[in-house]
């Protein structure tokens, strides 16, 4: 894959500059039928992190990534660089769902100390990701995201979550971190490191080859049954057990076409920028930031000096499609270059030097999950709505803890072999998926106009993360 500069012209800044760093290697396809203990179906950071684990606990298992392109070459190579402790549900409905507030506040502290462990497995890897943890700041720039940031902060105190996790910033604490405009305060998390995606792909597959696992990529997998592995070119794999990693890209198998929705994320990035443009920005521990907003957006100091910004926005595509021509919206990509000038208006010139997007997996009740079936001896692991980066890596302990029967802290949190309810079959699926988007971003618009909070989001919250 040659670098690309051109803002059109690559999957990502981030796979750009991981292709011009040097050469992946190239991995064969799948070109005969084989036998394996554990055959994993996606190279993105689940299959890779739980093939990493696996190949860890036991150096006898026959461990075979089977990969649809390359590795990394989903929402692995495409998202924010955020590697946070974040999880799609609150701690409220963690409790709610999961077995109580001791459950959600295990989930939540093993979700904490994940920053750390893939900090940990990148220097001992000697994983060149740009890893830098600086936490997240998330502003709030209205009188309502103010007091919504402030009942984020209780809801953490009644968890028993401490000045150490999560605190509540003043205007010219959070504006002294990110100089943004409209500040009026905002919370900081020290749970959360910026990375380059695509490097941490590309090193995460590099290392598991050298504990003895191979990947096949350009390798589409069509069904999955009885621990069998169907390809598209024919070849299948027999394996003990199976595990689908495969995220947003779920619903091109057989049999799991309703398990998610992939909902497209988008991303600008800018040229890189002078000390003096970074002087008014801040990011200067590269903290990673958002906002208090419905409608998410996400950004980041790269560490070439760039920001690397998103958001939500795109539409939900019909019948659960993913199209190349999809990561590219001009509507959407138009607003978040809007969204981060006003954020940032000394930004007004700058130019950008790319845009992208991808898809991530949605499952119905908006609850991560990761599992093992011993009757059908299949794995999974996903739903992580965008905030899996961190996740994965809790995810991929947890399928090697549960894949070679070990009982531990791990397999008991409550995500554990949670079952999320099927998405509704088309065009009921399109027209729920595509209300909610409407619904956040006028719920936005209306607090913006009124200074209140908007009930149509409560409402709908309930469907969401709440």
């Amino acid at each position: 894959m040659a670098p690309v500069s051109a803002v059109d012209g690559g999957l990502s800044l981030w796979l750009d500059q991981a292709a011009a760093a040097g050469s992946a290697p190239s991995r064969p396809a799948l070109a005969a039928d084989a036998d394996a203990d554990v055959a994993i179906v996606g190279a993105g950071y689940t299959g890779l992190w739980t093939a990493y684990y696996l190949a860890k606990a036991d150096p006898s298992l026959r461990i075979v990534v089977l990969e649809r392109e390359f590795a990394g070459f989903g929402a692995s190579g495409r998202n924010g660089g955020w590697c946070s402790s974040l999880f799609p549900a609150s701690l409220a409905k963690v409790a709610r769902v999961g077995g109580g507030r001791e459950r959600a506040v295990a989930l939540q502290r093993a979700l904490n100390d994940t920053v750390d462990e893939v900090g940990r497995v990148v220097a001992d890897e000697g994983i060149d990701c740009h890893f830098a943890k600086g936490g997240t700041v998330v502003l709030a720039r209205t009188p309502v995201q103010l007091a919504r940031a402030k009942a984020s902060v209780e809801e953490e105190r009644e968890y028993g979550f401490g000045e150490e996790d999560v605190r509540l910033l003043s205007a010219a604490e959070a504006s002294a971190m990110v100089g943004a405009s409209n500040v009026l305060g905002g919370t900081f998390t020290p749970h959360c490191a910026a990375i380059q995606p695509a490097m941490l792909a590309r090193g995460l597959a590099e290392a598991v080859e050298r504990l003895g696992v191979t990947i096949h990529e350009r390798t589409a997998v069509t069904a999955i049954r009885g621990g069998v592995v169907q390809t598209a070119g024919g070849a299948r794999v027999r394996a003990g057990k199976v595990v689908r990693a495969t995220e947003g890209y779920t619903p091109s198998i057989a049999g799991f076409q309703r398990d998610v929705a992939p909902v497209y994320s988008l991303m600008v990035a800018t040229e890189p920028l002078p000390e003096e443009v970074w002087e008014q920005i801040g990011l200067a521990g590269r903290q990673t930031f958002s906002d208090f907003r419905h409608l998410i957006i996400y950004g980041q100091r790269t560490a070439d000096g760039r920001l690397a910004f998103g958001g939500r926005g795109a539409p939900y595509h019909f019948g659960s499609r993913i199209e190349p021509g999809y990561d590219r919206d001009d509507r959407v990509h138009a607003e978040i270059r809007s969204t981060l000038r006003e954020l940032f208006p000394v930004l007004k010139d700058t130019a950008f030097t790319h845009r992208w997007g991808g898809a991530l997996g949605v499952p119905r009740d908006w609850f991560a999950s990761v599992g093992y079936d011993p009757g059908r001896r299949l794995g999974w692991a996903g739903g992580y709505v965008g905030d899996g980066v961190g996740a994965t890596n809790l995810a991929g302990r947890t399928l090697a803890d549960l894949l070679t029967g070990r009982d531990t802290e791990l397999t008991r949190l409550p995500w554990v072999n949670h079952r999320s309810p099927r998405w509704e079959p088309e065009p009921l699926r399109w027209l729920g998926a595509n209300i909610g988007l409407r619904t956040m971003s006028a719920a936005d618009a209306e607090e913006e106009r009124t200074g209140k909070s908007s009930v149509r989001a409560k409402v709908f919250g309930r469907f969401l993360g709440h």
